[in-house]
């Protein structure tokens, strides 16, 4: 992910929620995605050679409602000085608004990361992969787990764990049988180990040389002694992927339970990816829980409160929080009434009705995204805003339990 902050890629998801939502008639949506080393007189030609293309279409409303598209997108590249650094994107066409109402969509974006490639693509939804693809958490941690008995292959991708696969050893118990000698039993157990070595490094080469090496960050080697180091040293990874090993770790399990386990075991090596200060940031908010200091704030009106009188030290705010704080005011006696709504895609403000204290009609004066009010009031508290992702148990718990904010006070304020 390029360097966007977490409120700005917080707004660009959004954004782009907000576009996927959208459709048109036929292949009235023109997405053009141009990348920095394009010439904007060369995008500016192409686009006149399809309107002129477009002037053959047989309906006319489609051929007016193609062109407009065009002409509008024309019109924005003639005050376009230069391409930014990471391209820009436009989205351009008439979309459906309900109930036989349709309106101009006319939106530009700055990516994250650089387009690769001039896109020009007309449809009847706009063209957003290549943009998804760039919110993508392309950070991918190779996982195994191994004693004598059993391994298990997984990946940590972005924040999200997975098994590729598990192995059981055909490895002899210490004790050996009756008749055997000691040399002959430990010389064959010692056989076995080595193919049970050999197995997990085939499965892990396997797996994880699949995945693209700039996107293989590193790989995590957990498990009992001295199973780890014995397979570590022992030469049975692929010697491209020998040389990512960041590590070995003691866990007490080495099934799937043992992911958790290791991520954390390693947390000062992984200390700079996102998954590791989510789960440090809930570990604290819990903890602090557990005590009697007071010094957790969770739900909206409190953790407002809070912010307001600057006694917020991190807020915690679920990445899957899509809310919106509206306002409602009678004009004539001043009557004065907020709520808090779930915020979804291109859903249209409900009639107010009338003011409850003297009948006229009231209006809507404010309609505000609650992570952009919060981040503001914590910007002015100086507080630090960690966004939570919902992929591991406390991010989830965030959302689900308490409606995806809370904070870490400075002190306790007996909100």
């Amino acid at each position: 992910m390029a360097e966007y902050c977490t409120y700005e890629k917080y707004v660009f998801k959004k954004k782009l929620e907000t576009l996927r939502n959208k459709s048109g008639r036929s292949m009235e949506l023109i997405s053009l995605y141009i990348p920095s080393d394009k010439q904007i007189s060369d995008v500016t030609n192409h686009l006149r050679e399809e309107h002129e293309q477009a002037s053959n279409i047989e309906s006319k409303l489609t051929r007016n409602n193609v062109q407009g598209a065009l002409d509008s997108l024309l019109a924005k590249l003639r005050y376009l000085n230069r391409i930014p650094e990471n391209g820009i994107v436009y989205f351009a066409g008439i979309v459906d608004t309900g109930a036989n109402r349709t309106s101009m969509e006319n939106e530009v974006l700055i990516p994250p990361e650089p387009v690769v490639h001039y896109i020009y693509h007309s449809d009847s939804i706009f063209y957003l992969e290549p943009l998804e693809e760039m919110l993508r958490e392309c950070s991918t941690y190779g996982l195994i787990l191994l004693d004598q008995r059993e391994a298990t292959i997984g990946m940590l991708v972005g924040k999200q764990t997975e098994v590729i696969k598990h192995l059981h050893s055909t490895v002899p118990g210490k004790q050996r049988k009756g008749g055997q000698s000691a040399h002959r039993f430990e010389q064959l157990r010692r056989i076995a180990i080595h193919d049970f070595y050999k197995r997990i490094g085939d499965a892990a080469s396997e797996a994880f040389l699949e995945v693209e090496p700039a996107e293989l960050k590193g790989i995590l080697i957990g498990g009992h002694s001295p199973a780890k180091e014995e397979f570590n040293e022992g030469g049975f990874l692929h010697y491209e992927l020998q040389k990512k090993v960041l590590g070995l770790f003691d866990t007490g399990y080495t099934d799937e339970s043992g992911f958790s386990e290791l991520i954390n075991a390693a947390e000062h090596t992984l200390q700079g990816i996102d998954l590791i200060k989510q789960k440090k940031d809930m570990e604290m908010f819990f903890k602090e829980m557990g005590t009697e200091s007071g010094k957790v704030s969770y739900g909206e009106d409190n953790v407002r409160e809070n912010l307001e009188i600057k006694a917020v030290d991190v807020l915690l705010l679920s990445e899957d929080l899509r809310s919106e704080r509206v306002t409602l005011k009678c004009s004539v006696c001043g009557y004065e009434n907020k709520w808090t709504r779930k915020w979804k895609p291109n859903e249209t403000v409900p009639v107010a009705g009338n003011c409850p204290e003297c009948g006229y009609a009231l209006e809507f004066t404010d309609v505000i995204d609650i992570v952009g009010e919060f981040s503001e009031l914590a910007d002015k508290g100086s507080a630090r805003i960690a966004f939570i992702s919902t992929d591991f148990d406390e991010g989830s718990q965030l959302m689900i339990a308490f409606g995806g904010i809370a904070a870490i006070l400075r002190y306790n304020t007996g909100v």
